[in-house]
Parts: structure tokens; C-alpha cells; sequence
């Protein structure tokens, strides 16, 4: 009569060798090659430098080339459409919210953000503020929301450009909270800042970057953010969410993408070596300076914000009337 192994180690030397049978058994461990890191923006920017701070550090850990490449054009649809459409699992995309914001003011912009990318992880968020002049008669946002319900259109709002993130939290405060607010669009957020000091406008949305200097000088004052909640950059500001509930928190964001491609091992990868950046301090220092918190905080919540917000900025610009192009 033939040996027949005891049932236990007849389960287990099967398990065995469907293990080798397995094609994950024989995957190259990733990455097997160089990775390129895209950035839609050009160089220098805040979407460039924690990029390239994250390049530097995965060279480091899992000693392989990480290199920054900036692809900017067409508000960063350029550099995006790269990535979404290269079947390649060793290219990365490193961009701002205008992943979520471009497919609601072009047509065709390339690509699906839902389904064409790979959510890794949210790098970095700065608030985004509601600015008046240091002598502005608005005391706080209570008195800003009075003023603009009881005069319709007199309110003024600037920001860096229809269709940009800062564009977008004045039109979702518009939408809430029933206002008539009158918006005023400049190229770019330095003019934008500029307009506001000078007095051209009567409030601007803009980020920290751009007014910490003039906050800490004395001639400009925040009302509020406009995150869903307080940042911890600026702890004592009141987020717009404390008067209208309804409010879609918007905040300036920072994620890190693959292509459709992507294997999930590639991201357990990357988020176990990017774990020491989360508490350490050559990433959370610079991006500090910039008014940016440092998040790293997985694959799951960058999802559930493109979810979130794909939809969202869409209905808004439907409803502000911003044509897509």
C-alpha cells in the first residue's frame, strides 16, 4: 500500500506549493528599477519641494533612483495626463487638488482621476484664508457674513484665478451660505495678495504662503479658514464651518499618486518607508515654513477626498457658471 502523509502535513505541503504556484511568489520585489516622481507644476513651487524632499529620502531606503521630473501646462493637466495614461508602475505623480478640480473646467482633460490613478497618500494640506486689511470694518466672519446677506454684491472677493482652489472656497461659502459675493479673479496669487493690500478688493481667499509676512507685519488680518476644521498651523483661527455648518471644507492639498498599474505592494512599500518622514523633521520644517502641515497618512483618506471632491467641484462650477473649456 502506497505512504499516505498524515492529513495535517498533506494540507500543509499543498499550501506549500500553491505558494510557489502563485504568480505573486514570483514578482519582483518593487521597485526593480528607478522611479520617476512627476510633478504638473514647474520647479521651485510648494508642489515641487516636499516631491523632491520624498524623492531624496525613498533613494535613501530603498536604494533605488527617485527622480523629479516637472511637466507643467495646461494648469497642471499636462503632467497629470502623463501618469494617468503611461502604463508604467514605476511612475509616480506628485500634484496639488487640480487633480480633483481640472475634470470640472475642461472637457477632456486626459484623464479620469477616479479611476486612471492610484491614490498613495496625502502628503501635506495648508489652510486656505479669508483675508481682510489689518483696518478692514469687518471685525470677524459673523460680521463678514451680516455685511455681505445685507448688502448683495457689495461684498468683494479676490482670488489667483477663476477655477483655482482659492476660487473654489469663495464659491462654496457663496453656495452654503446664501451670499451674493462679488468675485474678483487675478493671475496668480501674488497679484491677488497684492490687490487685497492695496484695497482693490474687500476680502481674498489665499494661502499662507502668501500672507504670513503680512499677518505677522501688521497690515493684513484672517477671519477665518477654510478647512472642516481648525488647522493646527493657526489653532486660534475659527474655521468657516463654526458659523455654516453646510460648508465643504477647502484646503490647499498635496498627494501622491501611481498609475493605474500601481501594485498594492508598491504602496505598502512606499508607506512603510515613508512612515520615519511622518514624524520626523526635514519634511515637517519645510513644509512648515511654507504654512503646510505634513500628513503621510495613507491610501485611504486621499481616496475618500477624490471621491469626495471630483463631484463636489464639479455641481460648484455647474452652479457658479464657470464654462468648461
Amino acid at each position: 500500500m502506497p505512504y499516505r502523509a498524515p492529513c495535517r502535513r498533506r494540507s500543509l505541503l499543498a499550501a506549500g506549493l500553491a505558494a510557489f504556484a502563485t504568480p505573486g511568489w514570483a514578482q519582483e520585489a518593487w521597485p526593480a528599477r528607478g522611479v520617476r516622481i512627476t510633478v504638473p507644476f514647474a520647479p521651485g513651487g510648494t508642489t515641487d519641494i516636499p516631491a523632491r524632499i520624498i524623492a531624496d529620502h525613498l533613494a535613501r531606503s530603498l536604494g533605488k533612483p527617485f527622480v523629479v521630473e516637472n511637466r507643467s501646462g495646461a494648469g497642471g493637466a499636462l503632467g497629470i495626463r502623463t501618469v494617468a495614461q503611461a502604463a508604467d508602475t514605476h511612475l509616480l505623480l506628485h500634484t496639488t487638488s487640480a487633480v480633483a478640480i481640472l475634470p470640472a473646467l475642461q472637457r477632456d482633460p486626459g484623464f479620469d482621476p477616479l479611476a486612471d490613478l492610484v491614490p498613495i497618500t496625502q502628503t501635506a494640506a495648508s489652510p486656505i484664508l479669508l483675508m481682510v486689511r489689518a483696518d478692514s470694518p469687518f471685525r470677524d466672519l459673523a460680521d463678514y457674513l451680516a455685511r455681505a446677506k445685507a448688502e448683495p454684491g457689495r461684498v468683494s472677493f479676490g482670488t489667483a484665478g477663476i477655477g483655482t482652489t482659492v476660487h473654489f472656497a469663495g464659491e462654496v461659502l457663496r453656495a452654503r451660505a446664501g451670499l451674493d459675493l462679488l468675485h474678483v479673479p487675478y493671475r496668480g496669487s501674488a497679484p491677488s495678495a497684492t490687490a487685497l493690500l492695496g484695497g482693490e478688493v474687500a476680502s481674498g481667499f489665499l494661502s499662507p504662503i502668501e500672507v504670513l509676512p503680512h499677518i505677522r507685519g501688521g497690515r493684513l488680518r484672517a477671519l477665518a479658514t477654510c478647512g472642516r476644521r481648525r488647522s493646527a498651523l493657526l489653532p486660534e483661527m475659527p474655521s468657516i464651518t463654526e458659523l455654516v455648518p453646510d460648508y465643504d471644507g477647502v484646503e490647499l492639498w498635496f498627494g501622491l499618486f501611481g498609475s493605474r498599474d500601481l501594485p498594492q505592494q508598491a504602496v505598502a512599500t512606499l508607506m512603510r518607508d515613508l512612515a520615519p518622514l511622518r514624524t520626523g523633521v526635514p519634511l515637517a520644517n519645510r513644509l512648515a515654513e511654507l504654512g503646510a502641515e505634513t500628513l503621510l497618512d495613507g491610501p485611504e483618506p486621499l481616496a475618500a477626498r477624490m471621491r469626495a471632491e471630483v463631484p463636489l467641484w464639479q455641481s460648484i462650477a455647474t452652479r457658479a457658471g464657470i464654462p468648461r473649456e
